[in-house]
């Protein structure tokens, strides 16, 4: 007796499907997704500490980044044909219309930051390589977990060159801002 096989095949979408599909009010208003090589994933929702560091991010960093980026807190940044991701905090590059015709894509990022705690192996492994695939110069990940920022640079191929673990009591330059110094205990 031969056994019937069902061939399951994955239905990949690209940006443009996906953004139509935001359009058209498809998913549910209070659903977190994110369209990461083409799938569309689903967010954990976001803790009181993950929100809590964002906003102390956006707090601490709006004053010292005034007129030299725009600061861009949970929005879309388009890579490519199938990924827009919605980093938790990004310093963007001067744009006239504050990316109000465009989202932002790689090119424009001065400054990417993930706030991790139950998503921190994803934003370690699968956001770090799509990151640095893509060239963001550097990428932070708040690990609340460990209680530390992890700091990459030198981005090539999927991976970063340099990683550097900072904290309370370290401090960090942005390379793309490089007048800007910041104690972590500032922001951790």
């Amino acid at each position: 007796m031969a056994i019937a096989t069902t061939n399951v095949r994955k239905h990949l979408t690209d940006v443009k499907e996906w953004q139509k599909l935001g359009e058209a009010n498809i998913f549910p208003p209070d659903s977190r997704l994110e369209l990461i090589e083409g799938e569309i994933l689903e967010m954990a929702p976001i803790g009181c500490n993950h929100s809590g560091h964002v906003i102390r991010l956006t707090h601490f960093l709006s004053t010292l980044v005034f007129d030299k980026a725009i600061l861009s807190v949970q929005n879309p940044l388009q890579l490519g044909d199938l990924s827009e991701p919605e980093p938790d905090f990004m310093l963007l590059k001067p744009n006239d219309d504050f990316y109000c015709s465009r989202h932002p894509n790689a090119d424009d990022v001065l400054l990417l930051i993930e706030v991790a705690d139950s998503s921190l192996s994803f934003d370690q492994n699968q956001k770090l390589h799509l990151y640095a695939r893509y060239s963001i110069p550097e990428y932070w990940l708040m690990n609340l977990n460990d209680s530390c920022l992890e700091v990459y640079r030198q981005p090539h191929g999927d991976c970063y060159g340099e990683k550097t673990t900072l904290r309370v009591g370290d401090t960090v330059t942005l390379t793309q801002l490089e007048q800007i110094t910041i104690n972590i205990a500032d922001i951790l």
